[in-house]
Order: structure tokens, then C-alpha cells, then sequence
């Protein structure tokens, strides 16, 4: 009953919770990990939290795309940060909506090959890690609840990609089928995946957007029109230069500008307002216009 009441839940989460009035500000933020010193930096520079770290975004949509955790040190800060803003958020009007990236799933399924050493210790050791992402830990009960991708407005936003395949299931039932297998697949250590909804063709694998050329445009043209969207705003693929990128007449938009020390430690969001999209960096904003052309990737493996 507890689980039938969960997937009851997020599906009517899934359905209203982003619904939003045209104009309303979104901002999003690509992959972290592990770095809360530049995430937090970001967040204020973007008008997200005060220098108190807590929430004055007001009616503000902050859309975070996964991969908060590995590679960097910061994972128990990070996600005390983000379950946090979750509670603020809607204090002023505002949403806080947190997707699972694959880190997250690897993570959750005993993967932990990306994992700090330093990490482990500030958890306490190994087991103390474990409990902590077990799904009644605090981490792991917040992630298996979590979608792999939300519909604000007229953009979705995705850890990776979402490939027709999985689009023609719409945002509701990719999500729907995300919750159905992730306990089992999470138990499994990652071996029962029935709809391939984990798999590397998935919503948080698949690069294809980012890094194909050939007919990809077509390809993403047809997701679109399946999940009755503008555009499409994808993590998971580092952008060398530090920059968001867009492709495909800025129908992909892609976020992973290598945030963390580990890839670079760039600063930048993604904001969104009605049709208008601004990049935000330190140094100022820039108008989102057109494709800069293909991007240059920094790893295609995790």
C-alpha cells in the first residue's frame, strides 16, 4: 500500500507540479559533482539563495539535472543543501525540481567506482556511505522518489538525452516506469531494468544530441513533438569551454558546463523566461541566440 501510495503521489506530482504561469523565471543548473563551493556560488550569483544559503529565488523554478554527487567531496553538504531549498522553496512560491542523473543511480545501486576516498571518510566509513543510500537512508529515501525528467513550462529538462524511443512514453510514463523498477533495480545492484530505463539508451545515458550529427536534429525533432515540447535541457555531456551550448536551432540545450573542480570549475546556469533563454555566468549574462556549433566533449564513459 505505502508503494502504491508513492507511485500515486509523484504521478500526480509528475502531472502538476511544473505547471507554471508563462514568464515565470526557471533556472537550471547541470552537474556538480561534488563541488558545493561552486553550486553555492552559483546559486547566489543567480539569485536562487541569500548568502545565508537559504532560499530568495521567490516564485522562482530551480531545475537541477543530476550528477550532484561523485568525483568531488561534497555529497553530504550538497544534498542537505537541496533537500532544504526543496522545503524553502515553496515557502515563497517557488519549486525546487531535482532529477536523477545517472551518478545518482549508480550510487544508489552500489557503484561507486567515481566515489572519493575523502567522501567515504566524511560520511564515516563505508557502512555509514551505505546506510545513507540505502533507500530508507536520508539520501537514498529523497532519490528513489525522485523523477529522471520533468516538463517545465515548454522545455524538458534530462540528465542525459530522451531518444524517441523512451519519448513516445511521454514525461508521465517515463517517470511512472522509473518508480515501478527502481527499488527492484536498485536491490538488484543494477540488474533488473525491464524497460531499459536505466540502461545506456536511456534519459540518463544517451549523448546523442549532444554529441551526433547526421539527422540527430530530425531525431530530436521527433522526441519533441512526442513529449509536446520547445526544447530539450540536457546535462551528462562536459562542454570544454566552460560555455552552455546550443544545437539544432537551440531546441537541445546543453548545461554540463564542467561545474566541478574536477572538470575545470566553471560557473554558470541556464535561465529560462517565456521564449527568452540567458546563460548566466559570473561575469554577466548572455543572450542565448543560436548554435555555436558541435561541441566539444571532455569524456563519452560516465
Amino acid at each position: 500500500m505505502a508503494l502504491l501510495t508513492l507511485v500515486w503521489y509523484f504521478t500526480i506530482c509528475t502531472l502538476l507540479c511544473q505547471s507554471i504561469v508563462f514568464g515565470q523565471r526557471i533556472v537550471a543548473v547541470g552537474d556538480i559533482h561534488g563541488d558545493y563551493h561552486r553550486m553555492l556560488t552559483i546559486l547566489k550569483f543567480s539569485g536562487i539563495v541569500d548568502d545565508d544559503a537559504h532560499w530568495a529565488g521567490g516564485d522562482t523554478i530551480f531545475v537541477q539535472t543530476g550528477d550532484i554527487v561523485d568525483r568531488g567531496d561534497d555529497t553530504i553538504k550538497l544534498y542537505q543543501l537541496i533537500q532544504k531549498l526543496q522545503e524553502e522553496a515553496p515557502l515563497q512560491g517557488g519549486q525546487v525540481v531535482s532529477l536523477l542523473g545517472n551518478h545518482e543511480i549508480m550510487n544508489l545501486s552500489g557503484d561507486w567506482r567515481y566515489v572519493s576516498e575523502h567522501d567515504i571518510q566524511i560520511f564515516g566509513g563505508v557502512e555509514e556511505r551505505k546506510k545513507a543510500f540505502a533507500p530508507e537512508g536520508w539520501i537514498g529515501r529523497d532519490l528513489v522518489g525522485k523523477n529522471l525528467t520533468a516538463k517545465v513550462g515548454t522545455s524538458v529538462f534530462v540528465h542525459g538525452g530522451i531518444h524517441p524511443s523512451f519519448a513516445q512514453e511521454g514525461v508521465e510514463g517515463i517517470n511512472l516506469k522509473t518508480r515501478q523498477t527502481i527499488l527492484d533495480y536498485v536491490e538488484s545492484r543494477g540488474r533488473h531494468d525491464p524497460y531499459k530505463v536505466f540502461g545506456g539508451h536511456g534519459p540518463t545515458w544517451y549523448r546523442g544530441y549532444a554529441l551526433d550529427d547526421g539527422n540527430i536534429c530530425s531525431i530530436l525533432d521527433e522526441a519533441l513533438d512526442l513529449l509536446e515540447a520547445d526544447r530539450m535541457v540536457m546535462g551528462h555531456t562536459v562542454q570544454r569551454d566552460g560555455m552552455i551550448h546550443t544545437r539544432c536551432g537551440g531546441k537541445a540545450v546543453l548545461i554540463d558546463i564542467g561545474i566541478s573542480h574536477v572538470y575545470g570549475g566553471h560557473f554558470g546556469a541556464l535561465e529560462i523566461i517565456g521564449d527568452e533563454l540567458t546563460a548566466l555566468y559570473r561575469d554577466g549574462r548572455r543572450r542565448l541566440l543560436v548554435d555555436r556549433g558541435r561541441p566539444k566533449m571532455i569524456h563519452q564513459e560516465l
